[in-house]
C-alpha cells in the first residue's frame, strides 16, 4: 500500500507533539508494508527519511496554465489570519514574537499563480494564506504521484487532503490530534472550526487520538460516529542512557513541560506548587515551555513569593528534554483538555513517575500514573506530595510505568491505522 500523507512539521523541526507523532507513525507504517510519501511545506534536508520519502512543497513547480490548478484555486476561500489561531501560541505571545521577527510569514505576490511558492513552514502571520496555497500544491502533487490513499494530519493540512481527493478520487483519511475546542476552550476561532468540520465531513474515515477527542468530534462537529476511529498515540524508545546527566541541586525537582497556554493548565501547576512549598521548602519546580500565558505565570509566581523555588526554562527539545527528565523526581501534566499527551509517556520512559489530569486522552490507557481533575489543586498537590515523600509509591510507579510505556509502540498504532486504511479502501 502507498499513502500520500500531508503534515505541517517533521522532526527535528517541530513545535509540538504533532511532528513527533507523524515521525513515529510513518516508521511504524513502514513495518506494515506501507510506503509513505510525506509532504511538508518546508523541508530542511536533515530530516530522517529512512522510513518516508519527504516532499518539500516549496520545491513543487506549479503549472499556471493547467486548467485543474485554476479550477481548484477558484474553490479556495482566501482568508486573512487572526493572531489567535496560531496553533501553538496565543495572541499575546504571537504579538511579541512577530514584533521580534521570531515568527515570520512570507511576502505574497499580488499574482495568485507563480512557478513556485516558497513556504515558510512556520506558524506565522500568513498562516492561512500558506494553508490555502499548500492545498493548491497538494492538488499538483496528487496528480503526479502514484498512491492508494490520502492521509492528512490536523486542520492545517485538511484543505490539502480535500484538494488531493478532488483531483484523484482517492479515499481521504484525516487525523485529528487536537480540536479547536482543545486549543481555545469555548472561545473558538470559527474559521478554524469550519476547516476542521469540512475536513472531517469530506473524509472517508476520521482518526482521533483518544476517545475523549472522538466524543468531541461526534458531539461538537456532528460527524457520523460510524466513520470515526480512535487510535492512541505511542512513544519512541529511549535512545540514550538518561542517567548520564548529573543534577546540581539537593532538593526534589517537579517538572511541567508543555506549552504555556490555557489548554495545558499551567496555572494549576503553580497553585499546587505553592501549597507544597508551604509544607516542604526543599522542593524546586520547573516550568519548561513558552506560550501566551508565560508572563502571567511569571507574575503569579512573584505574587506568591515562591520565585526562589521556581524556574522557567523556555522551550526545550531533543537532548534538553531528556536532560530535564533525568533531573526530575516527578512530572506533572495538569491539562484542561488534552487530546492525548505524549510527554507523560516520554517521562515514564525516562523513569519519572507522573501525575496527569483525568481530562487527557492518555489517561484512557495509562494504569501506572496518578490521575486527578485538572481543577483540583489540593488533589494535585497531594498526588505530587505522595510521589515526593513515599518512596515505595514512587518506585512502584517507576517500575511498572516503564514496563507499561515500553509496550506502547508505534508499530501497534500503525497496525490500527492500516486497518482504518483498509476499511476506507474496501
Amino acid at each position: 500500500m502507498k499513502v500520500l500523507m500531508f503534515g505541517w512539521e517533521f522532526p527535528p523541526h517541530i513545535t509540538g507533539g504533532l511532528g513527533t507523532a507523524c515521525y513515529g507513525l510513518t516508521k511504524g507504517l513502514l513495518k506494515q508494508d506501507t510506503e509513505v510519501i510525506f509532504v511538508v511545506p518546508k523541508a530542511y534536508g536533515d530530516e530522517d527519511q529512512s522510513a518516508v520519502r519527504l516532499v518539500d512543497a516549496s520545491d513543487v513547480v506549479v503549472d499556471t496554465a493547467d486548467a485543474d490548478y485554476q479550477e481548484f484555486w477558484k474553490k479556495i476561500t482566501y482568508m486573512e489570519i487572526g493572531s489567535n489561531i496560531i496553533p501553538y501560541i496565543g495572541p499575546e505571545e504571537f504579538k511579541r514574537v512577530a514584533e521580534e521577527q521570531h515568527v515570520d510569514g512570507v511576502k505574497l505576490d499580488k499574482k495568485v499563480f507563480r512557478a513556485k511558492f516558497e513556504f515558510s513552514g512556520k506558524y506565522g502571520k500568513n498562516l492561512l494564506e500558506e494553508v490555502s496555497r499548500y492545498a493548491l500544491i497538494a492538488a499538483g502533487v496528487a496528480q503526479k504521484s502514484d498512491f492508494d490513499l490520502i492521509h492528512a494530519h490536523d486542520w492545517l493540512t485538511y484543505p490539502a487532503g480535500i484538494a488531493a481527493k478532488s483531483v484523484t478520487g482517492k479515499p481521504l483519511v484525516v487525523h485529528l490530534h487536537a480540536t479547536e475546542f482543545d486549543r481555545s476552550g469555548q472561545n473558538i476561532n470559527k474559521e478554524v472550526y469550519e476547516i476542521e468540520r469540512q475536513g472531517m465531513e469530506q473524509a472517508d474515515r476520521v482518526i482521533t487520538v483518544s476517545n475523549l477527542t472522538r466524543n468531541i468530534v461526534i458531539e461538537k462537529y456532528g460527524i457520523d460516529p460510524e466513520k470515526v476511529f480512535t487510535v492512541h498515540n505511542a512513544v519512541e524508545p529511549i535512545k540514550k542512557d538518561v542517567d548520564d546527566f548529573k543534577r546540581g541541586v539537593d532538593e526534589k525537582v517537579v517538572t511541567f513541560l508543555g506549552r504555556l497556554t490555557f489548554q495545558k493548565g499551567p496555572e494549576y501547576f503553580i497553585e499546587a506548587a505553592n501549597l507544597i512549598i508551604k509544607r516542604d521548602p526543599n522542593v524546586r519546580f520547573v516550568m519548561a515551555g513558552t506560550g501566551d500565558m508565560m508572563h502571567k505565570m511569571i507574575r503569579r509566581v512573584a505574587q506568591l513569593n515562591i520565585a526562589t523555588k521556581f524556574h522557567f526554562t523556555g522551550f526545550l527539545k531533543g537532548d534538553d528534554v531528556d536532560r530535564m527528565f533525568s533531573l526530575s523526581d516527578v512530572f506533572v501534566m495538569p491539562s484542561v483538555s488534552e487530546p492525548f499527551g505524549i510527554v507523560p509517556l516520554e517521562a515514564m520512559r525516562s523513569n519519572v513517575p507522573v501525575v496527569i489530569s483525568k481530562q487527557s486522552g492518555v489517561s484512557e490507557i495509562l494504569k501506572h500514573a496518578l490521575k486527578v481533575d485538572f481543577w483540583d489543586i489540593n488533589g494535585l498537590a497531594d498526588a505530587i506530595w505522595g510521589l515526593l515523600h513515599y518512596k515505595s509509591l514512587s518506585e512502584a510507579l517507576i517500575k511498572n510505568g516503564k514496563a507499561e510505556v515500553d509496550s506502547l509502540k508505534w508499530d501497534n498504532a500503525a497496525f490500527e491505522v492500516k486497518r482504518v486504511y483498509e476499511d476506507a479502501l474496501s
